[in-house]
Parts: structure tokens; C-alpha cells; sequence
């Protein structure tokens, strides 16, 4: 950032690489976010608008737009926002922005009375933002739910430990041999997501490669093997809850 704003082009583009390739491995997004802007303000300032303006306008910037006009707009024009913002995100890495926006558009969709349509955001907002800890936006999440007729359980913290549904869908399907986009495909998230989502299974089951699922899985106590408890139905995705629903 210090060499775009003194206008160092060749240093800015040799650490904004380095940046990207780290952070892209390691799935943290926000330093994305911040290799984006020092872009921006590299282009600005040695006078290249048109390389500033393409920096600014990453899926990141132009989803978290969407999703500000959305919380102040109406009707169709708010849905069409909502849905923007969703599709946007969804090519990022920024999880938490994702889920949050799915959070707003599930609230926006309960109050119109669309139900079903309110869950298939809200299930994939709940998870992502309890798996994460934001648990004062879980706890919105959660409540939405139940006011749509969801049953949801309580995440505890030992219940973080384990995968949660959706990445337990994604981790038997990966285990079958999908690729990430045929996964993104099947649940109707993007590939990007699969990818983010296979990055925390793989930390969970402390494995490193696909390679090593099959077993990881089987190693797993039978309690963390099912996909419904006793207490009632998870909280799994849906048909229809990626972008552009």
C-alpha cells in the first residue's frame, strides 16, 4: 500500500503478487481486498484512470454496493440488488460479507412473506456465520429462521469442532471424485465457495489433500457421520440457495 500511494509501480506490482499468491493460498480474502485497492490507488495515482477504475471495480466492491442500495431501495429494484450482491460475492473470498448479505436479503424475504425463498438464504447465512464465530450475526440468522418455521439448533461451541451440514454435503461429494465446479453445480454456490468450504474441512479432519478424505471420513466418530440428530433436522442448503436466487 505504501509503494502504490508514492506511486512505486514496479515494487507495488512485484509485492501485490506476492500478496495474491499468499493470501490466495491461504484464503484470506481482506488481503485480496487490500491488493485490489493499492491497485486503485497506484492507477489514480500515476494518472492510469482506466486501470484504477477496473482495480476499484472487484466482485468485492461492486457486492458490497449492491448490497448498500439494497437495504435502501424496494420491491423488484431491492431483490434485483439482493441478488447482485449475492452473485458478486460469491466469487470472493470474503465469506463473511457473503453470508452477511444473505443474512440481509433472508430478513428482506421473511418480511415480503416469502418464506421458502427466505430460507434458502438464510440456512447458508446461519452456517457460515456460526462456523465462523460472528455469533451476534448467527444469532440474527438463527432468529429469522425460526420466524420462517425453520427448526434450527443451537450451535454449540464443542458442535464447531465437527463439519457442519453444508460442509459435510461438500466433503462427500469431493470424496466422490467432483470437481469444485460440478459441486458449485450441485448446490448452486460457486465454485470459489466449494473451494473456501473444502479449506476448512480439510483443517477440521487435519488432513491436506482430497486424496485423504476417504479416510479422514472413515476415521470419524459415527456421531459426527450423520446428517440429522436426534434433536431434529439440521440445518442444511437447499436447492436454490447460490447466486443468483
Amino acid at each position: 500500500m505504501l509503494a502504490a500511494w508514492r506511486g512505486e509501480a514496479a515494487a507495488a506490482a512485484g509485492l501485490t503478487l506476492e500478496i495474491t499468491r499468499g493470501a490466495s493460498a491461504r484464503g484470506e480474502g481482506l488481503a485480496l481486498t487490500y491488493a485490489e485497492y493499492a491497485a486503485a490507488v497506484l492507477g489514480n495515482g500515476l494518472g492510469h484512470y482506466g486501470a484504477a477504475a477496473g482495480a476499484a471495480r472487484s466482485d468485492w466492491a461492486r457486492g458490497v454496493a449492491a448490497r448498500s442500495r439494497a437495504l435502501v431501495a424496494s420491491g423488484r429494484a431491492a431483490d434485483e440488488l439482493y441478488r447482485e450482491a449475492v452473485e458478486l460475492l460469491s466469487r470472493t473470498r470474503m465469506a463473511a460479507h457473503l453470508a452477511r448479505a444473505r443474512l440481509s436479503y433472508g430478513e428482506w424475504l421473511r418480511r415480503e412473506h416469502r418464506r421458502v425463498e427466505a430460507r434458502r438464504q438464510l440456512r447458508p447465512a446461519f452456517e457460515a456465520l456460526a462456523s465462523m464465530g460472528v455469533q451476534a450475526f448467527a444469532d440474527r440468522a438463527r432468529r429469522e429462521l425460526l420466524a420462517t418455521g425453520e427448526r434450527v439448533r443451537k450451535r454449540s461451541e464443542s458442535s464447531r469442532a465437527g463439519l457442519t451440514p453444508q460442509e459435510e454435503e461438500i466433503a462427500q461429494l469431493a470424496r466422490e471424485g467432483r470437481t469444485n465446479p460440478e459441486i458449485g453445480a450441485q448446490l448452486f454456490i460457486g465454485s470459489r465457495t466449494v473451494e473456501w468450504h473444502l479449506r476448512k474441512v480439510f483443517a477440521k479432519l487435519g488432513i491436506n489433500s482430497r486424496r485423504e478424505l476417504d479416510q479422514a471420513l472413515k476415521r470419524r466418530p459415527a456421531r459426527g457421520r450423520g446428517r440429522r440428530s436426534r434433536r431434529g433436522a439440521a440445518v442444511r442448503p437447499g436447492p436454490g440457495c447460490g447466486p443468483g436466487v
